[in-house]
């Protein structure tokens, strides 16, 4: 059986995810944590639940999403797997949090990419990658059907959809992420956002006030 994790974490109030099932192997998504005391609150759930961290996923590289990275490959040696269309923004985003204000260490470069209709697998459990474009050009979301959920980084938010007023944002793009590869999916589908609270397709698509379902 899968378990989903999260923590809030950093001056963004971003979600961080772990999700593991029975065999004690587990995967990591967005890693935000800033603060020494975030990462301490990482790690320490990682020791009481005995995982073992095998992969370092990256819906998308926004500053607030990657805070981590580099945590994460100082303590388990897993660097960040993200979508190529996300190199260029990995890259800038340093300088993006130092106009907010914020400094935190780099995040490591990644040696592998995703893509559309990938498949990740870590112990019994299988997450299929959807390309979600529009809040950035490279955003993924991750499907496991098995268990009906699905963690969707910044495309869909309970009520609302993610900002693509910032550089590279689309919301033609954004538009067409939702309704084809999102609202496709059993309207039971958990929906775990990059922020916010839990939400499911089925509420989204009835009232989601920016995306309808038509």
């Amino acid at each position: 059986m899968l378990t989903v994790k999260f923590f809030t974490f950093n001056p963004v109030a971003e979600n961080t995810y772990v999700l593991h099932d029975e065999t004690k192997e587990c995967v990591l998504i967005d890693v935000g944590c800033h603060s020494e005391q975030e990462k301490a609150i990482l790690r320490d759930y990682i020791a009481e639940k005995k995982l073992k961290p095998v992969m370092l996923l990256c819906t998308h590289t926004h500053f607030d999403h990657i805070m981590g990275n580099q945590f994460v490959l100082d303590t388990y040696g897993l660097k960040p797997i993200v979508h190529k269309e996300e190199l260029f923004i990995l890259q800038s985003q340093e300088a993006v949090a130092q106009k907010y204000g914020i400094a935190f260490e780099h995040s490591p470069m990644p040696e592998q990419f995703i893509a559309e209709g990938d498949v990740l697998k870590f112990g019994n459990t299988s997450l299929h990658v959807l390309h979600t474009p529009g809040h950035s050009p490279g955003h993924v979301a991750f499907y496991n059907a098995e268990n009906h959920l699905l963690i969707n980084g910044d495309v869909l938010f309970k009520g609302t959809i993610g900002r693509t007023d910032i550089p590279l944002g689309n919301f033609a793009d954004l538009e067409r992420s939702i309704k084809t590869k999102l609202y496709t999916l059993p309207e039971q589908t958990t929906v775990y956002c990059g922020h916010g609270p839990v939400t499911n397709i089925g509420y989204e698509k009835t009232h989601n006030m920016f995306v309808n379902a038509d």
